[in-house]
């Protein structure tokens, strides 16, 4: 029996009711990528200690400010180094994460000043994957990534 790919997914694109806010999210569609991959689902603020709910948080250059003003960044970093060591110890190559999250924002983030102003850049532990080769899609490149697991098959 041929193993399935193991893909790291942000836990609250599951439904897990871990976001700042205290709910989840359930990334619609997903029961293909759920029936050909093995999830792992990770939440990394809440690897690095961070409770549910939580205030609000978002990158300003290398910090990560919560909206009441606290530095979180050591809390988002090791979130990160959790999240990538699982990743590690499980031989990830590809991660389905949440977009504009600051921890797992693929593409785009909010800009710091809590406006919902976004800005392209990446997640803190989006940044650490992608710099250990881990490939990264948002939560609506699902079927991308679920295409991209077909090629490699062949």
């Amino acid at each position: 029996m041929e193993e399935k790919p193991r893909v790291l997914v942000s836990m609250c694109l599951l439904g897990a009711a871990c976001r700042y806010d205290g709910h989840g999210i359930r990334c619609e569609g997903l029961e293909p990528l759920m029936d050909r991959c093995a999830l792992i689902p990770v939440c990394p603020e809440q690897l690095g200690g961070l409770p549910t709910p939580r205030v609000p948080a978002e990158r300003r250059g290398e910090r990560v400010v919560a909206q009441d003003g606290r530095d979180v960044t050591g809390a988002f970093a090791r979130g990160a180094a959790e999240a990538a060591g699982l990743a590690e110890r499980f031989h990830v190559r590809h991660a389905l994460l949440k977009e504009r999250s600051p921890s797992c924002g693929v593409h785009e983030i909010y800009d710091g000043s809590f406006s919902g102003a976004r800005v392209p850049g990446r997640g803190v532990t989006a940044e650490s994957l992608s710099a250990m080769g881990v490939r990264l899609y948002s939560e609506s490149e699902w079927n991308r990534l679920l295409e991209e697991l077909e090629c490699e098959e062949r």
